[in-house]
């Protein structure tokens, strides 16, 4: 009975462990940041093709949000101190995967004897001194991973000098960048402007939708 118990136990911290998603992204930003920068006026810089384009705008807005929280202001009307440019991508790449497949002698589950689990997944359950899995073959699959990538630059509009430059790239099975990107934004802004040129991972949890 306790070691039904302990399993059970194991079994749900697994589950609930599985539930927090989190969005990793690689950030290095390169700055050259005034220590005093009163005027914190701002316009974004894009293209006629960017200035039509609904999902750029919407990321855009992202932007914006980061930006104010860091206590930027719109210019609107007014000359801008500062020029916002942003850049985005997308690209697959193809992963194989071989993995091992475990018996276990000590489980008789609904996938017949000796069989536990899913293929090259190790039992959180194992114990060395009831019994020892056994490798019995192998396993291949394929998936892609997808590599996001964001780049954000802040410039002078008067010379063009350019005084923060951050990219983040994040990888993973999600092929949308509307889902990643809230995360990837704030990652280019975490710790900013930060030091200048080392690189750092970010990891935020994934909000769940109401």
């Amino acid at each position: 009975m306790k070691r039904i118990i302990i399993l059970c136990l194991a079994a749900l911290t697994l589950l609930l462990g599985g539930c927090a998603t989190v969005i990793r992204s690689d950030v290095v930003a390169f700055n050259e940041w005034p220590a005093d920068l009163p005027n914190k006026s701002y316009a974004f810089e894009h293209t006629a093709a960017q200035s039509n384009d609904l999902e750029y705008k919407n990321y855009e807005n992202l932007v914006r949000t980061e930006l104010q929280r860091l206590g930027f202001a719109a210019a609107d009307n007014a000359t801008p101190q500062l020029k916002v440019a942003l850049n985005y991508d997308i690209a697959a790449r193809d992963v194989h995967v071989v993995e091992p497949v475990v018996a276990d002698p000590m489980w008789y589950g609904p996938y017949g004897p000796y069989a536990w689990g899913r293929p090259g997944f190790y039992s959180p359950f194992y114990d060395p001194f009831w019994y020892t899995p056994q490798v019995v073959g192998q396993r291949e699959y394929d998936y892609q991973l997808y590599q996001r990538r964001l780049n954000v630059a802040i410039t002078r509009a008067g010379d063009g000098q350019k005084l923060y430059d951050v990219t983040v790239v994040s990888e993973g099975k999600t092929n949308s960048l509307p889902a990643v990107m809230p995360y990837m934004v704030r990652s280019a802004f975490t710790d900013f402007p930060g030091k200048s040129g080392v690189p750092h991972q970010v990891e935020l949890k994934v909000e769940e939708k109401k």
